[in-house]
């Protein structure tokens, strides 16, 4: 049985956690732009050189929307919750730990579709995938901990909202793991535009499904009367 003093040193505010949580989504979106750099070119070929490096616009893009719509989630998440206990904080660290991840995959993405050869750039993408597909596994096993712990959650909390958010979570799973297999076996090309409009898709649901006519029609439907 759990009570006050069983709940005593396991059990705090979310204050130091989201602090912990933003300082590290900062830093993450700070590394992201490091493979930015001049390109080394003959003087007179500037623009030219940075036209060639297309591809680390569009995985930079890519990746910063998606720590953007993260960040956003993450807030989305924790306006809703009252207490930490030890395993949010691991649910914590685990969305933090794949989240920072991203960087490595971008340089990936970027350097393979910079040397234009077809083998790498689909190893880069399915490698891509792998990672996006692990965060939003990730972020399943953050939102299910949520909803088998109702307690942790403020009382204006909808009870339905955490229940939902794993349905956004999944999607993201199957869609990442899509991208991969379709920019592995099909073209690189394919997974790429996937990877940039998940995190729209993110974007516009970040305050949660429910907010949208349709969802809020079926999550608030009435139950049937029991015979």
């Amino acid at each position: 049985m759990s009570g006050p003093e069983t709940d005593l040193g396991t059990r705090s505010d979310t204050s130091r956690a989201v602090a912990f949580s933003d300082a590290i989504f900062a830093i993450i979106i700070t590394l992201l732009v490091l493979d930015l750099r001049v390109p080394d070119v003959p003087p007179g070929h500037l623009l030219s050189g940075l036209l060639s490096q297309w591809p680390a616009y569009v995985a930079y893009l890519a990746s910063y929307s998606y720590v953007a719509v993260v960040w956003l989630n993450h807030k989305a998440a924790f306006n809703r919750i009252q207490q930490s206990d030890r395993g949010l904080h691991w649910m914590n660290l685990l969305v933090l730990f794949t989240t920072a991840l991203l960087p490595f995959p971008t340089i990936v993405v970027s350097h393979a579709l910079q040397e234009h050869d077809n083998a790498d750039q689909r190893v880069g993408i399915a490698f891509y995938a792998l990672i996006g597909a692990s965060l939003c596994a990730a972020w399943l096993a953050f939102y299910h901990y949520l909803a088998r712990h109702p307690d942790l959650l403020k009382e204006q909390a909808r009870d339905h909202f955490f229940h939902v958010e794993r349905l956004r979570a999944l999607a993201g799973v199957v869609l990442y793991v899509l991208a991969g297999v379709l920019g592995y076996l099909v073209t690189p090309l394919v997974g790429l535009v996937i990877f940039l409009l998940l995190p729209a898709f993110y974007a516009v649901t970040s305050a949660g499904l429910y907010q949208f006519r349709a969802t809020r029609k079926i999550t608030n439907r009435p139950r049937p009367p029991r015979g």
